[in-house]
């Protein structure tokens, strides 16, 4: 049977503009008006009043992510079904091998954990040390549908690797067409700071935050962008949170040097002051890098209509209370990260579209086409055009919701958004041409895909 989304309006990266829309086969066959004869079986969507999006695209999560205090608590079930629920059809997440495990097999053993996620899948690999074969392991990582791979240039005590090393996988990945994925902050010196706020009996989140200054992220990225214009290597610059490193970006980009930009809708919404209070309140903010200060919020906004900033990810990955708390007295222990991948797109459109911060065609191009372009899946996903896949979010600018623990998704029990009001959900979810939610109720579980990859230059 096919499907006939009727009387919306269509909102692409480059256009805003109502027509119908036929699916068939999990492809959109056609975009327009009268596209079916009366007596043709068919399934129709009113969409009247509705906005239709591409599905969303979240470029960076880490679900069943292994840490000293456990895994992340969203797994790839949990995580993708959040998703859904939030108009995010497809999710790119990462394979950390262990220290001289084979790329390959660590991509295999990713794909299998995988294997229960609603959402369309791929990696970034990381290799996290640099041996004899990993230059023949990243290419057939690239054979194998995975062009993009992920380095810090913090953790080198576990998963950072060194500059000449870091350069070598720059290189490597550059002759492949690949792209290089960057975690930016100067880890050496978020070290030394960790271990001196300690040693002076300074344990509290808010020292968390104080050991990863602006300036050491900023520093981290003009160092990335330096090695990669010699490796000749694109690069993408993940979670993005300080004015500091935007003008390091923007001096690459403007000298033509590809180098693409992420932030995260926390860094866009919520700051530093998040730090200041007891225990129990601040420890659900640990997060790297760390919230900044309101101005570097103004910066990052202003740095996405310009075109600076490329996408906005998540990053997600949540803890629970009795995970983060095992650093209570000591910040060091606090595992990083918060979860998010549900609340993305209805935070960008009530405080971005709806606050005239962006448009919604800015709104589709970070939350879905941009991602699509620098990671090698468009034109099949990220866009709404003939032979397409028909990812597509049916959104209802109307509807009001708070965010809460009691009503999210995510397998967590603390929510950094907890009590912002939103404006605006997912009406319908429709992934490669099935209804997957429908009026905030998962109607039928999605085949699971694995997205392979070509080599692509944005």
């Amino acid at each position: 049977m096919s499907l006939l989304i009727k009387n919306g309006s269509i909102i692409t990266s480059c256009r805003n503009f109502q027509a119908d829309i036929l699916i068939n086969s999990g492809k959109i066959a056609g975009i327009g008006h009268h596209l079916i004869h009366q007596d043709t079986p068919v399934k129709i969507i009113d969409a009247d009043g509705k906005y239709i999006f591409p599905g969303g695209i979240d470029p960076h999560v880490h679900m069943h992510l292994p840490t000293p205090a456990g895994f992340s608590s969203d797994d790839f079930y949990t995580g993708s079904r959040a998703a859904l629920f939030g108009g995010t059809t497809s999710i790119i997440d990462f394979v950390t091998p262990q220290k001289g495990q084979s790329l390959v097999e660590a991509l295999k053993m990713r794909q299998k954990e995988a294997g229960n996620s609603l959402a369309d899948f791929s990696f970034h690999v990381s290799p996290v040390d640099f041996h004899q074969n990993i230059e023949n392991e990243i290419k057939e990582c690239v054979r194998q549908g995975v062009t993009s791979f992920k380095i810090y240039l913090a953790y080198k005590n576990t998963i950072g690797l060194e500059d000449e090393n870091i350069l070598k996988v720059l290189k490597t990945v550059g002759k492949l067409g690949g792209i290089v994925t960057a975690h930016c902050e100067m880890g050496d010196d978020i070290e030394r700071l960790r271990n001196s706020f300690f040693e002076n009996g300074q344990t509290s989140p808010m020292h968390h935050a104080l050991s990863r200054p602006d300036v050491a992220e900023a520093e981290a990225v003009k160092k990335l962008i330096e090695m990669a214009a010699v490796a000749d290597c694109p690069v993408y610059i993940v979670h993005v949170s300080a004015a500091r490193s935007l003008e390091h970006i923007q001096k690459a980009q403007q000298k033509g040097q590809p180098v693409f930009a992420e932030t995260c809708p926390h860094y866009l919404l919520l700051d530093d002051s998040k730090y200041s209070g007891i225990f129990e309140k601040t420890v659900p903010f640990v997060i790297s890098p760390p919230l900044r200060q309101k101005q570097d919020q103004n910066a990052l906004w202003k740095a996405i209509n310009e075109g600076i900033i490329q996408t906005v990810g998540t990053d997600h990955c949540p803890f629970n209370f009795s995970q983060k708390a095992i650093g209570l007295n000591d910040f060091r222990k606090i595992p990083n990260g918060a979860g998010g991948i549900e609340h993305r797109m209805a935070l960008l459109f009530t405080y971005g579209v709806l606050e005239k911060r962006i448009s919604l065609e800015k709104f589709v191009e970070i939350t879905s086409t941009n991602a699509a372009r620098i990671f090698g899946i468009f034109p099949a996903k990220g866009q709404i055009a003939k032979g397409a896949d028909a990812d597509l979010v049916i959104w209802n600018p109307a509807t009001e919701n708070v965010i809460s623990t009691k009503n999210h998704h995510q397998n967590c029990d603390i929510n950094i958004f907890e009590g912002l009001k939103t404006l605006g959900s997912p009406e319908f979810v429709i992934k490669n041409g099935e209804v997957i939610l429908e009026n905030g109720v998962i109607v039928k579980d999605s085949a699971v895909n694995f997205l392979k990859r070509s080599p692509n230059r944005y």
